[in-house]
Order: C-alpha cells, then sequence, then structure tokens
C-alpha cells in the first residue's frame, strides 16, 4: 500500500449533496492506494448495498476496497479488508470470521501502535496528525514528531503505516517519507465556490480526479511531478 488512502465518507459528502458512488467513479480515475467506505449512520442494509455497488468499481480498477468497523459487510460484499478501531472487533475475532480477509487498525498512540504491530496487520493507521474535523470525539493529535517515530517503528515491522487526521493537499506533501499512505477525507474536494461561482457536481468531480491524481503522484517513484498540482 502506497499513496492515497481515499476515504469515501457518506456524511461529508451528504453535506455537499454528491453522490457517493459518483465520488468513488472520481477518485478511482487516480488509481488510490486503497478506498474506504465510512457510512457510520447508515443502517447496515444500505451500508452494504452500497459497498456492493463499489466492489466491482474498485476491483476493476485494481484498488482494494476497505470496509469500515463492519467486517461482516466486508466479506458479504467481496470487499479486500476491513479497518478496525480501537473499539471495533479486534483483529484476531476478525480473522477467525473471515480467515481471508485482510485487516487495517487504527491506532492513537505509539503503545497501540506497537500492540497493532504485534497482530501483523495488512496496515496501520497513526494519527490524528493534526486537528480533524470529520470525527465528533476526535482523538488528541499526535503530530508530526510522533508520527515519524511511528513510521520507524512501523518500518521495522515491516508493515505499511498510514498516517490519518486532518490532511490537507499542502500537508500531504510534508508527509511523503513518513507514511507510505494517507488518509483523506475533505481534501479531496474543492470549495463549493471558486471565484465567486458556485461549482457544477461535474466540476467538483473532475476536481476531485485531479486532486486524488496529483496525492498518489506524490508517492510515485521518480521525479515527484505531480506534486506542482498541489
Amino acid at each position: 500500500m502506497r499513496g492515497l488512502y481515499a476515504i469515501v465518507d457518506v456524511a461529508t459528502l451528504d453535506a455537499r449533496r454528491l453522490d457517493p458512488v459518483a465520488f468513488a467513479k472520481a477518485v478511482l480515475e487516480g488509481f488510490p492506494a486503497a478506498l474506504q467506505l465510512r457510512a457510520k449512520d447508515f443502517p447496515p442494509r444500505e451500508a452494504l448495498a452500497l459497498l456492493r455497488q463499489l466492489a466491482p468499481m474498485c476491483h476493476r480498477a485494481g484498488v482494494p476496497l476497505v470496509a469500515n468497523d463492519r467486517p461482516d459487510l466486508a466479506i458479504f460484499a467481496g470487499c479486500d479488508l476491513a479497518h478496525v478501531g480501537q473499539t471495533d472487533m479486534p483483529i484476531e475475532r476478525v480473522r477467525r470470521l473471515a480467515p481471508g480477509l485482510g485487516v487495517g487498525v487504527s491506532t492513537h498512540t505509539l503503545e497501540q501502535l506497537d500492540a497493532a504491530l504485534a497482530t501483523r496487520p495488512a496496515y496501520v493507521a497513526f494519527g490524528p496528525v493534526f486537528e480533524t474535523s470529520t470525527k465528533a470525539h476526535p482523538d488528541p493529535v499526535v503530530g508530526m514528531a510522533a508520527l515519524a517515530e511511528a513510521h520507524a517503528h512501523a518500518l521495522t515491522a515491516g508493515i505499511p503505516l498510514v498516517a490519518i487526521g486532518g490532511i490537507t493537499l499542502p500537508r500531504a506533501q510534508e508527509l511523503v517519507g513518513l507514511a507510505e499512505a494517507i488518509a483523506v477525507i475533505s481534501a479531496l474536494l474543492p470549495p463549493a465556490v471558486v471565484r465567486g461561482r458556485i461549482l457544477s457536481v461535474d466540476d467538483v468531480l473532475g476536481e476531485v480526479a485531479a486532486r486524488a491524481r496529483a496525492i498518489q503522484g506524490l508517492f510515485a517513484p521518480g521525479p515527484p511531478a505531480a506534486r506542482a498540482a498541489l
């Protein structure tokens, strides 16, 4: 896993009146490292239906699809991975439930990180690196220094680290080399109004695709040509 860990956050998109499937299609034009569906307020049946729409799109693009919080839905929808937090189903139980399902784990302290690394997950997420507005009750900000230390631990364990929390486009550049991937939600969305003009849905989705390509390009080998787009 390397590059953009894109999150399709239904609540954020609903506030912008954007269809999550159309948003995901735009993001997939940038061939991110992974795409996660976060639908915390959705009834399970609706979340499953949405995952089942996203799964073939992701698989055609060769992008792993991640179900947030719900390993059971990940199984039924044919996802590649499930993402669990500190208060969700333990990784050992997820593996008993679905031996072939990859599991990523959220961590917010170095102690949690080391405990997660010991279970050998598909990846670990660490943060919030910066202040975030997309969670109602975020954990304390860890900062860049702690992220660098966490990355060193993850490198030693040979497990990819995903930086999470408050990552904007300018901050994305700062995190290259401190994480294998960066989780982004709001930074994929342009402002609703640009130079006094309200953007159309097509304009917004076009910008989403451009931002996804630019962020993914930061992690490409060779000269960071896409960096100028940020």
